[in-house]
């Protein structure tokens, strides 16, 4: 969606749009090779593509094409950079979420074929040792600097036209005022972020003077000090900060969970609000160009501290859920607060591209209940947003129910 790729991606280009073209298309099932490199076995996948989502049979990945792309209840999370400090210092075996889908993607850029699941399991383990190898690393399947170093040798880093990949301002990897002159993915976020508030921005993480333009007319327009230089409450203001609920309702970490998302009803996708949302799980993009149901339960336990599981995959929350990992429980009960988790296609496996996620609002004590959802259709007409919807246990799709203790 960036400017960096062409409105029209066509057979016979070579280029970094190519590359993430090809790894949405293996998302969706298509075996072909994550090059970068626009052949006929591109081409024939995504005139599959096309066929099977009803959009013109042309070959051609235009606006309509990169939007459905997109438009999956998830949304793997590969705008995090490992060496931040948003990632462990060594990425292991079992471990899941947005540092791991970016892991992924890295290794897929080396010439793995890896799903970009966000899940650290055999396959990924193998590729990791294979690269270990081939690089002439430590073989022992763990992720640490070296690794880490190895993986971004010769690559720009994903912010398109070779831009550092973004960074959470808030990091301890960016500084506590960025200021003119600095080149770095703090500045990627940033002027990924200011590009969210209605300015025009080349994303390539060199702050220069248009930057610094558009950082002063944000300031001005938000009552700030107008002094360009990007400290905490531009920073602060730029993800639209909330401050979560200072005396919570007893009853657990779902009672918090549910004040905290009650609050967000009515937020439009693509607004400043819903795109400071993948700040949770190192998305920078805006809501318009992802599908971002599990970004906004992420985002809200992040508020809430309920749990300190974040995974913009539907799959993930419900695995970790029945494994009883990180407070997370499976519950016959469902109260207000629970996050809830939809399976359309059925066979309850939660994969597949076809779920959704909220958290619940109310329950009738029947099967029908209404739920806080992010990502859903407006009930007034309009743009997506998060909206409350009326739910039940008995409507032909898999329900799960997450407790969060």
């Amino acid at each position: 969606m960036s400017s960096s790729c062409p409105a029209n991606i066509v057979q016979g280009n070579k280029s970094g749009c190519v590359t993430e073209l090809q790894r949405l298309l293996r998302h969706y099932g298509y075996s072909i090779d994550v090059d970068g490199d626009f052949g006929p076995a591109t081409a024939s996948a995504v005139r599959s593509f096309q066929s099977s989502h009803g959009l013109s049979v042309d070959g051609q990945v235009g606006p309509n094409t990169k939007a459905e792309l997109y438009n999956t209840d998830e949304s793997p999370a590969t705008g995090i950079d490992l060496r931040s400090a948003s990632c462990p210092a060594n990425i292991t075996e079992g471990q899941s979420g947005g540092c791991v889908a970016t892991l992924q993607a890295l290794l897929n850029g080396k010439g793995q074929h890896l799903d970009v699941d966000g899940e650290f399991g055999p396959l990924t383990l193998a590729a990791v040792k294979s690269f270990q190898s081939a690089s002439g690393l430590s073989v022992d399947g763990q992720v640490g600097p070296n690794t880490k170093a190895a993986l971004y040798s010769n690559i720009g880093g994903g912010g398109g036209n070779g831009a550092p990949a973004p960074i959470n301002l808030n990091s301890a990897s960016c500084p506590a005022n960025i200021v003119k002159g600095q080149k770095s993915g703090c500045v990627t976020e940033l002027q990924s972020l200011l590009n969210h508030h209605g300015a025009d921005l080349a994303v390539d993480g060199d702050f220069g003077p248009m930057t610094d333009a558009a950082v002063r007319d944000f300031q001005s327009e938000k009552g700030l000090s107008v002094d360009g230089q990007v400290g905490p409450n531009t920073k602060a203001a730029l993800y639209g900060a909330v401050t979560p609920p200072t005396t919570p309702p007893p009853g657990g970490g779902y009672s918090k969970i549910y004040d905290v998302a009650a609050a967000e009803v009515g937020t439009v996708e693509g607004s400043a609000r819903a795109n400071s949302y993948g700040a949770a799980v190192g998305l920078s993009l805006s809501t318009n160009n992802y599908a971002w149901c599990a970004t906004f339960v992420s985002w809200v336990a992040q508020q809430t501290g309920a749990t300190s599981y974040r995974n913009s995959y539907v799959s993930g929350w419900v695995k970790q859920a029945r494994a009883g990992n990180y407070h997370l429980s499976v519950t016959n009960s469902p109260q207000p607060g629970d996050i809830v988790a939809y399976d359309w296609n059925g066979g309850s496996d939660f994969t597949g591209g076809h779920e959704h996620i909220g958290i619940v609002r109310s329950v009738s004590g029947g099967s029908g209940f209404t739920a806080v959802e992010g990502n859903t259709t407006n009930p007034n007409g309009g743009k997506d947003g998060v909206y409350v919807k009326n739910r039940s246990t008995a409507s032909g799709y898999d329900v799960v129910f997450i407790r969060v203790r």
